[in-house]
């Protein structure tokens, strides 16, 4: 894992960064620089071969659970490191892109009770097992998947984002995984931009730096 930001003793923030395929943690810390926050702590654990998994995160469960399993074994370490430097539970949020951001949406799924905020830019939910459907055309041939949980977000803020046509995110498994969150209680903000792309886009970043920056006034006041 790479450390950043804040050091424990000036941090009121935490922050989980989370790579993409081919991405490192070297790079997420490298953009969490840009934005000028010194009060947050940043932690980002790395893939074996700066990757999470080795197939789609649409593939059939059996090629992804051993994988997805590992990935969250480690953002859960990464949350658990910065609880220890003393932050509280609701003082960190995860922040992913692409493969990162469909493996910060599934931790928090999962186990996001008391989070602050997880930010998924371009990706969505994995699921927790195969649905019973035949290959759907919205989902790039892929079938469906089972979305299984039994959290209680209440409290947790979801940023999301992704193109129209992106090439590894189908925009049914983006928006489904929106419904989802929010029927599971959080609070999720969704943004759609036109056209074919796969990035981290500007506005993403803006959002990210926003959030934090109200989340370290909360803490302050």
């Amino acid at each position: 894992m790479k450390r950043g930001g804040a050091s424990k003793d000036r941090a009121i923030a935490g922050l989980v960064l989370l790579h993409g395929r081919g991405g490192s943690a070297a790079d997420m810390v490298s953009m969490f620089d840009t934005l000028a926050l010194p009060d947050v702590a940043v932690i980002a654990p790395e893939a074996p071969e700066r990757s999470w998994w080795p197939v789609s995160f649409l593939a059939p469960f059996s090629e992804l659970s051993a994988w997805l399993d590992r990935g969250l074994d480690a953002v859960a370490a990464a949350v658990a490191e910065l609880r220890s430097d003393g932050l509280p539970l609701n003082a960190i949020s995860i922040c992913g892109f692409s493969q990162g951001a469909c493996l910060g949406l599934e931790f928090a799924a999962r186990q996001g009770q008391g989070l602050s905020t997880v930010f998924g830019f371009s990706g969505a939910l994995v699921g927790t097992d195969d649905a019973m459907t035949g290959p759907q055309a919205d989902l790039y041939g892929y079938r469906g998947k089972r979305f299984d949980y039994a959290t209680e977000l209440h409290g947790l803020n979801v940023e999301l984002s992704c193109h129209e046509r992106d090439p590894h995110i189908p925009l049914a498994r983006f928006e489904e995984s929106a419904d989802v969150l929010r029927g599971l209680g959080a609070t999720v903000a969704r943004r759609v931009y036109p056209g074919a792309g796969h990035a981290l886009m500007r506005e993403d970043v803006m959002a990210l730096r926003h959030r934090l920056n109200v989340q370290i006034s909360a803490e302050r006041s």
